[in-house]
């Protein structure tokens, strides 16, 4: 696998590249991640089975798409490509270290930016991608609570429903996340997706964000993953309300967004996260007819 890789890194940046370096480095539970060299040049690598080479593939276009902005410093992606048993995601190496104050104040303000650039209407994204490794819905539609009713919560749902994992009937819980979501239609904001304190790091440029899973959204729904894990320090909600205050009813829609979320993990993992699903329901009365 690793000469396959050498060889096609080698094609791609146009010069011979030999690994003389391989270590394991910490890349979450979906991928198995390392750092290889040759002694010059570093490079970041994801590996999974043949078969998730989508996974890689959108996560390269939602960095493409983060980067346009300026605002969000995200890796450079080098390679995505298959070898006989796997596929990888190549992507520059820097090395890391955890926040501190005043640098989670600076990427409150850069998320913060970064939310007011651009200037889409809609809400999706130009290819559906993957939450973990959990497929993301993500086409167009004008109206915010029909797209996170319909392709977030709901979807989840219906994915829990198939594996015989119920919690309520799926049409009411659809419709009472479009009434609590009536009358809120948020400019859209290009969302990193994934955005809790794991995937976020300072390097040598900076604060950096990694693992995306773009489209979009509503900029609460970042705002509302990095509170359900924790992790943030309150200097990074400052910085970003210093740019942009957070608005009325954020708190009903921050337990909604976390569901999502929650609803993910209870794909993924099971277990734990279904009671955890459960009490977010009943807290928001979405099982109410």
């Amino acid at each position: 696998m690793w000469q396959a890789i050498a060889k096609q890194i080698s094609d791609v940046t146009g010069r011979p590249f030999i690994i003389s370096e391989r270590e394991t480095v910490n890349g979450g539970e979906i991928n198995d991640c390392y750092m290889i060299s040759d002694g010059n040049q570093r490079y970041f690598v994801k590996v999974n089975e043949r078969a998730e080479l989508p996974i890689f593939e959108t996560e390269v276009e939602s960095l493409n798409q983060l980067d346009q902005s300026d605002h969000m410093f995200v890796p450079s992606p080098l390679h995505v490509g298959t070898t006989k048993d796997h596929s990888f995601l190549v992507l520059n190496f820097l090395p890391t270290k955890p926040m501190s104050p005043p640098t989670s104040f600076d990427l409150g303000v850069s998320l913060a930016n970064h939310h007011l650039w651009g200037d889409q209407l809609e809400y999706g994204f130009d290819c559906d991608n993957y939450l973990g490794n959990v497929l993301q819905v993500n086409t167009w539609h004008r109206r915010w609570d029909c797209f996170f009713a319909e392709q977030r919560i709901g979807w989840q749902l219906q994915l829990l429903h198939e594996k015989g994992m119920e919690l309520g009937d799926i049409k009411t819980l659809v419709q009472n996340t479009k009434r609590i979501l009536h009358n809120h239609q948020p400019k859209p904001a290009l969302l990193h997706g994934d955005f809790w304190h794991g995937n976020i790091a300072l390097s040598v440029k900076g604060p950096i964000s990694y693992d995306p899973a773009s489209y979009w959204g509503d900029p609460e729904c970042d705002l509302a993953m990095a509170e359900l894990f924790g992790g943030f320090q309150d200097s990074f909600f400052e910085g970003y309300e210093s740019i942009s205050p957070i608005s009325e009813g954020f708190e009903t829609r921050q337990h909604l967004y976390s569901l999502y979320h929650i609803l993910n993990h209870c794909t993924m993992f099971g277990g734990e996260y279904m009671f955890h699903a459960e009490q977010l329901i009943d807290k928001l009365n979405l099982n109410q007819k």
